[in-house]
């Protein structure tokens, strides 16, 4: 089946069949706000203010901050007590993004935050994309989905485990799970994209976001919204639209940028002093946008990002392509950042681990750690991702002697994951201390 641009909400009212090749003109959609950059110079500020002018899935960009005092007492502070008085010993915060959504948390919901806007401005009805078995992406994919009426299609790498648990428990019963042979999982693209093919069937569409959000950046709203609402319900094509793994598309960008603006706010981290952002690193999509927010916005912030998946040339390779992808969308050139410029320098600090191994893999004492961390901060971690920003943000928080250099580690969720881990490292957690 010839990938196709499925008709939008305007396209569908004028032309219920209508199909429009990838190099085509789409027709206009309903757009509740403006989508693109306009052609001019802009400051900084402007700049990030139309970018970030859209439909968002988050209602606000808030999210709580907890600082760690590394001291003998590990006693926890709320941010805003942090404002009052400064403590003598160090210590870093904690960005809670791990608290945004009980099941669509962290850099997920941060990726999907400009994402499902436009599944729904677009008259998706079926989402596909992928992940391993216990992958946080696809269980948010599918949580997002049920919340708005689309079935989701997730293809989960190897075989089903004989019990489900954690994330892989959450993708099949909010989603349509599909275990993947490893051999077939390694093409992504031809995997998803025949996937795609079976969903829509002979007389349905398919779409990559990417080209998506291509067609959001160009378009305007020429219906009215009873025409819209009819045509939505007198069509029955299956609209469907391909996800890449871990959401690693420019749009995924868009919600770190986001977050960036918040934390930037001057009652909160401010635009004026030094700061070291650490994150843990999958596909590294997160940390390329906290780099982009930070670039943008002209700020002094440091992004470290703890590489967990891959070696730094993989991970400098994606910040390329990411980078690349963006600047094609979006006039970089309107606020005098040229792509050359970024790209030599890079916008990112990939750092290894404080205990590299095989992605995958947790040493002996890790659980134990975590479990020290939870009874005495409150905040939950795995140890598979979250825990190396925090071996790394109490590292660099240790070694900071300028007191006016905040360290800051964000919280990228996947807690649930534990609950696969405990099924794989059973002696670990059969030891946890009482």
């Amino acid at each position: 089946m010839k990938l196709q641009r499925f008709p939008t909400l305007a396209a569908i009212s004028s032309s219920k069949r209508s199909l429009y090749s990838i190099s085509g003109q789409l027709p206009h959609t309903r757009q509740p706000q403006p989508q693109g950059i306009p052609k001019v110079k802009l400051s900084r500020e402007e700049f990030v203010a139309a970018l970030l002018d859209r439909r968002w899935t988050l209602p606000k960009p808030d999210t709580k901050i907890q600082q760690i005092i590394l001291s003998s007492k590990k006693v926890t502070h709320p941010f805003l007590e942090m404002i009052e008085k400064e403590s003598q010993e160090p210590s870093f915060y904690v960005v809670r993004d791990d608290l945004l959504h009980p099941l669509v948390n962290g850099n997920k919901s941060r990726k999907l935050d400009a994402l499902f806007p436009l599944v729904e401005d677009h008259l998706v009805t079926d989402v596909v994309t992928c992940g391993g078995c216990q992958s946080a992406h696809a269980a948010a994919v599918a949580v997002s989905c049920a919340e708005r009426g689309i079935k989701s299609h997730l293809l989960l790498r190897g075989e089903q485990p004989e019990i489900q648990t954690g994330y892989n428990l959450i993708s099949s019963l909010y989603g349509n799970v599909t275990y993947i042979p490893r051999s077939v999982y390694a093409d992504r693209t031809k995997m998803l994209k025949s996937h795609a093919d079976y969903v829509a069937g002979s007389s349905g569409h398919v779409l990559w976001f990417d080209d998506i959000l291509e067609a959001s950046l160009t378009q305007n709203n020429l219906s009215s919204e009873s025409a819209q609402k009819k045509a939505c319900k007198d069509d029955n094509t299956r609209r469907v639209v391909i996800v890449s793994e871990g959401a690693g598309d420019v749009v995924a960008l868009l919600g770190s940028i986001r977050l960036v603006q918040y934390l930037s706010q001057d009652h909160l981290f401010g635009k004026e002093k030094a700061l070291k952002l650490v994150v843990d690193a999958g596909t590294g999509t997160t940390a390329v946008g906290l780099g982009i927010g930070t670039i943008c916005l002209g700020l002094p912030w440091e992004i470290t990002a703890v590489m967990l998946a891959d070696t730094i040339e993989g991970y400098r390779q994606q910040e390329k392509h990411l980078i690349s992808n963006f600047k094609r969308h979006f006039d970089l050139d309107s606020i005098g950042i040229g792509l050359d410029d970024i790209l030599e320098n890079g916008i990112v600090d990939w750092v290894e681990r404080h205990n590299p191994r095989k992605f995958g893999n947790v040493l002996k004492g890790e659980i134990e750690a975590c479990q020290d961390i939870a009874q005495t901060t409150g905040v939950l971690l795995d140890p598979m991702y979250t825990l190396s920003a925090w071996e790394m943000a109490t590292k660099l928080s240790q070694k900071e002697t300028k007191r006016d250099t905040k360290v800051v580690m964000l919280h990228t969720g996947g807690t649930l994951g534990m609950f696969g881990l405990a099924q794989r490292y059973r002696s670990y957690f059969s030891n946890l201390k009482s």
